[in-house]
Parts: structure tokens; C-alpha cells; sequence
């Protein structure tokens, strides 16, 4: 089972997410659509998490029966344990482009390490990013396993969709202002730490840059 529902969120990105594709999704639709230049024809159609369907969360197989798509090159059993990322929104536009998002409201949710024990998994893991790695053109190091793991195996999943030729695209959603979780109040504070990451991650340009995008939203906007 990779379907997780959710209660309504009280704080933090999982609240702010909750309320920003089921309440006003307008607002991230229209940074979508400018950062890669889709259509204005083209209609944005959220499928997580919706509140009609308990805020469920997607992972592993069910993300990708959530977006009703199949990898027929290199399936996800082959490329990623069970256990994945568990994605805080999944979208897909009019003409199959397929929306991959994971929101923060706050710098310290950059931090993450895997949490993979057995040696199968981990073997499996290290395998895929150093693949993902050799793509974006960047040795991997023990921060992609260590301290960024979340992002890494973000990247990870949005190299796999492409290399099975299915049109996906990566948003980094972050929240501005949650004075709650003590987040950033400006898009600098947000950039000077993405910076940093990518950084230690040692990215730099590289083929999946015009498939992704950061998005900066100010939680006033959704009170």
C-alpha cells in the first residue's frame, strides 16, 4: 500500500500545501505555468492531496497509478526499494504533463538522511543516485544519502520519469513567512540555503534544470 491519508494539517508545509491545492490552487498554477512556459490552454489538475480524498499522501507504485502512468523501460521495482518518496502533492496538466511537489516551510526540512537498513535497499539507492548523479554531472557524496537525502531522491525520481519518457517536471514549493515553524520571511533567506545545498551536493548546471522549479509562496496569502 503506498496511499496514506492524512488528517487535516493544523501547521507547517503540510498544512499550507493542503490548503493551497484544494483552496486556492490558482496560485501555484499560475507560477507552473510561467516557470515552464505551459500554455494558458493548458489546465493544471490536482490529484493529491485533496480533501475529498482524506489528504492522501502517494508513494512507491501508487504514485504512479495516481497519475495513471506506466514506466515500460526502467520500472520503479528495478531503480527504487519500497519506502520512496512520499509526495506532498502530485498534479497532471491537460496534455499528460505529470507534477511532481514537495513543500517547506522551514530551512531545517532542507535536512534529511535515508533511513534504509537492509543492504538490498541500500545497494538499490546508492546505485540509483550515483546513476542520477553521473546525469546531472556530479560526483555523489555522503551528503546525498547523509544530509539531503529528501531532495536527492527527489531528483532521483524525477531522472527515472524522464528516462522513461514521460513528461515530468519537479516543484520545490516554499512557504514564506510561517512565523509558527520560525520559517523564512524572505525569498533570499529561502535561496541562500538552496545555495548552500546545492553546494554540498556539488550540482551545479545540469539536464534536468528546465524540468524543475522553485516556487516562493507567501502564507498570508493562504490565511
Amino acid at each position: 500500500m503506498g496511499r496514506f491519508p492524512q488528517h487535516q494539517a493544523k501547521k507547517g508545509s503540510q498544512r499550507w500545501i493542503q490548503k493551497l491545492v484544494n483552496e486556492q490552487p490558482g496560485i501555484l498554477n499560475s507560477q507552473i505555468r510561467s516557470a515552464f512556459n505551459f500554455s494558458k490552454e493548458e489546465d493544471i489538475q490536482w490529484l493529491s492531496p485533496l480533501k475529498s480524498d482524506e489528504y492522501a499522501e502517494y508513494r512507491d507504485q501508487a504514485f504512479l497509478d495516481r497519475l495513471k502512468v506506466k514506466l515500460e523501460k526502467t520500472p520503479l521495482a528495478q531503480f527504487w526499494p519500497k519506502g520512496g518518496p512520499q509526495w506532498d502533492a502530485l498534479g497532471k496538466s491537460s496534455v499528460g504533463k505529470l507534477l511532481l511537489v514537495e513543500a517547506k516551510s522551514h530551512i531545517s526540512e532542507l535536512i534529511s538522511k535515508s533511513q534504509a537498513e537492509d543492504k538490498a535497499s541500500i545497494k538499490m539507492i546508492q546505485k540509483s543516485l550515483e546513476e542520477t548523479g553521473c546525469y546531472l554531472n556530479s560526483r555523489v557524496n555522503a551528503a546525498w544519502l547523509q544530509s539531503f537525502y529528501q531532495y536527492t531522491n527527489r531528483l532521483a525520481h524525477l531522472y527515472l520519469l524522464r528516462k522513461n519518457d514521460l513528461q515530468a517536471y519537479l516543484i520545490h514549493v516554499y512557504f514564506l513567512n510561517d512565523v509558527e515553524m520560525n520559517g523564512p520571511v524572505t525569498l533570499h533567506e529561502w535561496a541562500g540555503a538552496i545555495k548552500l545545498l546545492n553546494s554540498c551536493l556539488r550540482i551545479k548546471k545540469h539536464r534536468l534544470q528546465e524540468f524543475m522549479t522553485s516556487v516562493y509562496i507567501h502564507v498570508n496569502t493562504l490565511q
